[in-house]
């Protein structure tokens, strides 16, 4: 057996500001022990006061850096004078520090003398190149050196671009790629060692020739983030937004650098009243308090987004802008509304036909020179700038040839790769598990981790499929339930689909199938508008049985005869909770947001999750314990409508048990959750109910109605949440006619369940806060 040298355990970070500490958060978040190192403060008697002072400030950062708090507890803070020999225990050593050259070099001349010989060694530099850092280190060291540049912030952004040097070895590379994205849970880039890399390179000339285009249209900054944000399927922040957090000096002096590092100074030229909003120093953005837009508060305490305007540097209330282009497509599929934005007339059509032309055509132009990969350009633009589609899939969506048409109609003059396209007459760049290469020529074209939809691109794969919910073959005996509706909010077809994937199994001899998706959320609930329907008509035997339904499904995750897997991330709440934590076995995004928020609309959870909850908490306590400390946490998981800030809190919280697998990379978890299956199907036994789960009756009651009218006379919880509470205890409770050594089964306590939902169901304050939620997406405490 080979033994694996570069095996990383344990890491340094030299560099406690912004980027620096975030990095080692992230680090942290995995398991992996840092040593956080910066230089010592002369006139500061705490010589790791700059390291300590970046852990605290990633503990206080928001979004969070740590997944959970008790993570910094694996980042050792020092300085660069008395721990400089500490690095020699470290197998990977990232360095965050000024982006000057000579610092840098400075820097890699001490670590030599002190690293291990298998030490990978890295630089996070935005733009300096790699291979000038290690000018003048031996053979051995330049070996071992491969660029690691993160975004920030680095535990939210799925882009890690590795820049190997001419010098760095292949096994050193691939250890490394490996460790981002396996470990760190990273979405992986193999950029070129020259300016910008791949992402800041595209993406910043983006921006600046978003802020041309702007002025020749006429158009304002919040009417570009409207055409250039989610209508055109990129992140909210859109250009002019992302500008603000980014710091529009950072944007100047990377634009600056760029242009003197490449020769296409005027690809990167900014306007005037660019250069004019950066030398103010007042208008850089987040930093400064406001750059494009600013934050104020109106009378009542309101938070008030203002408008720049850039004529009189003044900033202005122009309410929610609404550009009539963005509304008219806002409803459709992605490939509809990219179709209608580039074709549309009038100075906003001519302004995105501009924008997505200079895109298309620096795109073209970069092709294999920051990265030889057309993949790896659409891949740091999406993981880096939250794309839905990068640069190369849009050109697709739009037909290929349409573009280069359109580019030659503005006379320009096209890049190799297009030009290649045109003479071949290619109208896609991704077409049956190919692609091209930057020259133009066909080669495979390999998916940088298992993709649902390019499974499903073979018909036979798709076993049954409804509109909302298909079941699909993931080979080796495995099957995908997977919910695609908007929000996966839980229906008919999504119950149903479950209910034909135990049939299946049985009757085709699978191993079990695994519950998940690769939308945007697991599942953000239950269906509240058909819900509240319902109740406003009064169709209750309609609703007694559609919640019977949806417990015996959600329970029979685990009571089938067969193995059953959920994947969950992103939003996994209420229904889609309940679904998982009664799977035998749950693999979780790092990057789960779990909760039980039924009593945000007035309602407690319906579909098993407060008797899971409550048998899970009763059965952790050690023999002889009192019950009321579990009664009381379930109470305060369920009615205050707890949610994870990550996986790691959905293990603290309960909602994971020890023995369920937490996944970094969102990416791979269906397939970790198929090998699960796999694991668990050889001689599995179905579990049966419990029958002997221990209740309080009356007196978890009366507890809990202590607790309420504290709450609520100190204002901490309303009159309907008291009520709603009370239904919650009830059921925590086993029934108030049993006594302190009433014993239950799961079947009672579903019954409670769905007695004190229907009975909520059924009043107003229940149904206001269902309307309210619907209407404003916020809850109602009335």
């Amino acid at each position: 057996m080979k033994i694996q040298p570069y095996r990383i355990q344990k890491a340094a970070v030299i560099g406690a500001g912004v980027m620096g500490a975030a990095i080692a958060a992230q680090l942290a978040n995995a398991g992996i022990p840092v040593l956080l190192l910066d230089i010592v403060l002369p006139d500061n008697p705490d010589r790791n006061f700059l390291a300590k002072q970046g852990i605290q400030r990633a503990l206080k950062a928001r979004p969070a850096a740590f997944m959970d708090p008790a993570r910094a507890g694996l980042i050792t803070p020092g300085n660069l004078e008395d721990d400089l020999k500490k690095l020699k225990d470290a197998d990977w050593i990232l360095e965050a520090i000024i982006e000057k050259l000579d610092a840098k070099r400075d820097l890699w001349a001490k670590v030599e003398g002190v690293a291990k010989k298998t030490a990978i060694i890295s630089s996070n530099s935005s733009g300096i190149p790699m291979h000038l850092q290690i000018e003048g280190r031996s053979e051995d060291f330049q070996r071992r050196f491969v660029g690691a540049h993160f975004f920030n912030p680095p535990r939210y952004l799925h882009l890690l671009e590795v820049i190997p040097t001419p010098k760095t070895d292949p096994e050193v590379l691939k250890a490394f790629v490996a460790f981002g994205e396996n470990v760190l849970g990273k979405g992986i880039v193999i950029a070129n060692d020259v300016p910008g890399f791949v992402a800041n390179r595209i993406g910043v000339y983006g921006i600046v020739r978003a802020m041309q285009h702007m002025q020749e249209a006429g158009l304002t900054p919040d009417e570009v983030d409207q055409l250039t944000g989610p209508a055109l399927g990129r992140a909210k922040s859109a250009t002019f937004r992302t500008a603000d957090l980014s710091g529009l000096d950072i944007i100047y002096h990377v634009a600056q650098d760029l242009g003197k590092a490449t020769p296409e100074d005027e690809d990167f030229s900014l306007t005037d009243t660019f250069r004019r909003l950066v030398e103010d120093k007042k208008f850089l953005g987040d930093k400064t308090g406001g750059g494009f837009y600013k934050k104020t508060k109106d009378e009542k305490g309101k938070t008030k987004i203002l408008s720049l305007n850039l004529d009189s540097l003044e900033y202005e209330d122009r309410g929610k802008v609404k550009v009539p282009l963005v509304e008219s497509v806002k409803n459709q599929p992605l490939a509809q509304r990219v179709k209608a934005l580039y074709n549309a007339e009038g100075k906003e059509g001519d302004f995105l036909r501009g924008v997505m032309n200079d895109g298309f055509w620096y795109a073209a132009k970069m092709a294999g020179n920051v990265s030889n990969r057309l993949q790896d350009i659409d891949n740091a633009l999406k993981w880096g700038f939250g794309w839905e589609e990068g640069p190369f899939e849009t050109m697709d969506t739009l037909g290929v040839q349409n573009v280069i048409a359109n580019l030659e109609g503005e006379g320009r003059t096209l890049p190799p790769l297009l030009q290649k396209m045109k003479e071949t007459g290619r109208d896609r760049f991704y077409e049956g598990g190919e692609t091209v290469t930057p020259a133009g020529e066909p080669t495979k074209y390999e998916a940088p981790y298992f993709i649902l939809t390019d499974l499903k691109k073979d018909a036979t794969k798709v076993v049954k499929k409804r509109p909302g919910a298909s079941i699909v073959d993931l080979d080796d005996g495995v099957l995908l339930v997977e919910w695609h509706a908007k929000m996966n909010a839980l229906g008919e077809d999504q119950l149903r689909a479950v209910q034909d994937a135990h049939k299946l199994v049985g009757e085709m001899g699978y191993a079990g199938f695994v519950l998940g998706n690769q939308g945007e959320n697991f599942s953000a609930g239950a269906n509240l508008p058909l819900i509240l329907s319902q109740a406003q008509d009064e169709e209750w035997d309609e609703l007694d049985s559609a919640i019977k339904q949806f417990q015996q499904v959600t329970t029979s995750m685990r009571f089938s005869p067969h193995p059953t897997v959920a994947a969950p991330f992103g939003l996994a709440l209420g229904g889609g909770c309940e679904f998982s934590i009664h799977a035998d076995h749950i693999v979780a995004s790092a990057e789960t947001y779990m909760g039980l928020v039924e009593v945000g609309v007035g309602l407690i959870p319906g579909g098993g999750g407060t008797k899971e909850m409550l048998l899970r908490f009763t059965d952790q306590l050690q023999p002889g314990q009192p019950l009321l400390p579990a009664v009381q946490r379930a109470f305060e998981l369920i009615g205050t409508a707890k949610v994870s800030t990550s996986a790691l809190e959905a293990r603290k919280l309960g909602f994971l048990r020890d023995h369920d697998t937490i996944a970094m990379n969102r990416n791979h978890i269906i397939e970790e959750a198929k090998r699960m299956v796999l694991a668990l199907a050889p001689g599995y036994v179905m579990p049966t109910p419990r029958q002997d789960i221990p209740v309080m009756g009356e007196a978890a009651v009366a507890a809990v109605k202590l607790a309420l009218y504290g709450m609520t006379e100190g204002g901490y919880a309303s009159r309907y949440d008291a009520e709603v509470g009370m239904q919650l205890a009830h059921v925590l409770s086993g029934g108030t006619g049993n006594n302190r050594t009433a014993k239950v089964s799961e079947q009672h306590l579903l019954d409670l369940e769905r007695e004190a939902f229907l009975t909520l169901l059924g009043k107003k304050g229940t149904q206001d806060r269902i309307a309210h939620m619907l209407k404003t997406g916020k809850p109602l405490r009335n």
